[in-house]
């Protein structure tokens, strides 16, 4: 692969608006209850009791969520046609509508959740490739309000961003699949 691709999410900066959310589900023309990227909220703590009172000690983060075009794509593994496929010069993961037979192991294999289901095949972000192709940014970067979102090679982001994490609360295991997205994690987010 000449630059590996992926996606920088800031877990601090994102106030949960859904704009990412929406821009992508109206870009692709997502049917109801069809999402590529997808925003989930975090919260834990508790509180303590003393003598002035209940001293809550709570939080709640989100993180924007959408196929994370893995190293080790687990979807690609387990794809009986081959449709799901990654490609090798960016390491984008693609599925090949035309070869699809709707079977829907990719989705149980996913531990992101990221593929969709249409009712016939299976659907998930294609980083906006075509956008890509006009050396765009993918719609969800974009139009975040709080620039929580970027994109690019993996190596420049690493730079750009020091101190970026694939592991913390909220999301799975990064040796799973290796994904191709790093994290500022929240500061409340307990990492691994």
């Amino acid at each position: 692969m000449s630059k590996k691709l992926g996606f920088y999410v800031d877990t601090n900066s994102c106030q949960g608006c859904k704009t990412c959310q929406i821009t992508c589900k109206d870009k692709n023309d997502l049917k109801i209850g069809q999402l590529f990227r997808q925003v989930f909220e975090v919260e834990g703590g508790g509180y303590t009791v003393s003598g002035y009172g209940i001293v809550p000690h709570v939080y709640a983060y989100y993180i924007s969520m959408s196929c994370n075009h893995c190293e080790e794509p687990k979807c690609v593994d387990v794809c009986p046609t081959g449709a799901s496929y990654q490609r090798a010069d960016d390491g984008l993961v693609l599925i090949n509508e035309d070869r699809c037979i709707g079977c829907r192991l990719c989705e149980w294999a996913c531990p992101y959740k990221a593929r969709q289901f249409d009712g016939k095949k299976m659907t998930k972000c294609d980083a906006c490739h075509d956008l890509l192709a006009k050396g765009q940014n993918p719609a969800c970067v974009d139009a975040c309000p709080c620039r929580a979102l970027d994109f690019g090679p993996i190596e420049e982001l690493q730079l750009k961003y020091p101190g970026t994490t694939k592991d913390f609360k909220g999301l799975p295991d990064s040796s799973l699949t290796k994904p191709a997205t790093l994290f500022k994690a929240h500061k409340n987010a307990i990492q691994y």
